[in-house]
């Protein structure tokens, strides 16, 4: 972000692998959905195999290819394509291995699904590269609509299961009979059906009459899914709240990139993806990330006043990034605004976090 707005704004020029919107594009997906994946599976496949999780060197390799691609985009245009491609996704297929490993000795065969969705980020990751190889505007192409569709599935997959689990958790000790579904009903399983073959059409006709219809059939579909999980129950712990706020904009990013690809004059359709990619990814991430950092470092599961801060910092960064699709004359004033926001998200979970996991000993 620190490197985005000079460049977008004119103020600086990167030799970056990509044209300068591609390789935000790239970067927001592929490279930090990516480290947020490994953080992810590197955290939950040792309590789903009951086997020790990857620490030390290993880990350390792990983060240093993660480096690698980045730096190899962020100088692409000195660097052969296929040379860039091999160092961006030398990470999260080496991570893959080692998670169809760790899978395979726990026979732990019913989450080989997140494995598979971990194999189509990499699929996108490269299509992507390819499309900006032979000269597309890779922003807008088959492998960023793919990215994003694995990624929305994620959260769909991951989401329905975690969100409806925790609520019932608090609201059991806060004393309330009005609980939550349990995780992966019928018709959650109906919903999640219904979502990927929205994608599936999404990605492959991209602007189709029929994409839009079928994005926002599925955004309403989420709307009653998320409505069973009694998230208007949780305003007084953050912590929990913020679960449901996150994927509220699954659904709606959903929604709006269906109209606004049936109303393309009415609504953003940039805008409108970025209520999937900052809301969707962004605040999920952020959600996830302090709740598992309080709860391994043996913290209350309870939002501190900073915690709620970086919630909103997240959120304000959404709704700017939204509303400069509204305002052209403006959009500049937006973007910087975004970023600045996001920035400051991140910036304030350092602060509060950091010193707790740089202290903690397993």
């Amino acid at each position: 972000m620190l490197l985005w707005i000079p460049l977008i704004s004119g103020h600086i020029d990167l030799p970056v692998a990509f044209d300068a919107v591609s390789w935000h594009a790239h970067e927001f997906l592929f490279g930090y959905l990516s480290a947020i994946v490994a953080g992810f599976l590197l955290t939950a496949i040792p309590n789903w195999t009951g086997r020790m999780p990857i620490v030390g060197k290993p880990l350390i390799f792990l983060f240093s290819l993660w480096v690698l691609g980045r730096v190899a985009v962020l100088f692409g245009a000195y660097l052969p394509a296929g040379l860039v491609a091999a160092f961006d996704i030398a990470m999260p297929v080496m991570l893959a291995v080692a998670c169809l490993r760790e899978i395979m000795a726990g026979k732990n065969w019913r989450n080989l699904i997140v494995l598979a969705l971990l194999g189509l980020l990499i699929t996108a990751n490269l299509l992507f590269h390819w499309e900006a190889w032979v000269g597309e505007y890779a922003a807008q192409g088959y492998g960023m609509r793919l990215g994003i569709s694995t990624m929305v599935l994620m959260v769909g997959l991951i989401g329905g299961r975690i969100i409806p689990s925790f609520t019932r958790n608090w609201l059991v000790k806060q004393g309330s009979k009005d609980l939550p579904v349990g995780p992966m009903q019928l018709f959650d399983k109906v919903c999640l059906l219904f979502l990927l073959i929205a994608l599936l059409i999404w990605t492959a006709l991209d602007e189709h009459w029929l994409a839009g219809v079928m994005l926002v059939a599925a955004g309403l579909l989420h709307f009653a899914r998320l409505a069973r999980w009694k998230g208007l129950h949780t305003f007084r712990e953050p912590l929990v709240l913020v679960l449901h706020a996150s994927y509220l904009f699954l659904p709606t990013g959903l929604l709006v990139l269906g109209l606004a690809i049936l109303a393309p004059s009415l609504l953003d359709l940039a805008g409108a993806q970025h209520l999937l990619m900052a809301g969707v990814m962004g605040m999920m991430t952020l959600a996830v990330m302090t709740r598992s950092t309080l709860g391994h470092t043996g913290q209350d599961l309870t939002a501190s006043r900073s915690t709620t801060f970086l919630y909103c910092a997240m959120a304000a960064s959404v709704l700017f990034r939204f509303a400069a699709g509204f305002a052209p004359d403006l959009a500049m004033r937006f973007y910087d605004a975004s970023a600045l926001a996001w920035i400051l998200a991140f910036a304030v979970y350092v602060w509060t976090y950091g010193p707790l996991l740089a202290m903690t000993r397993k």
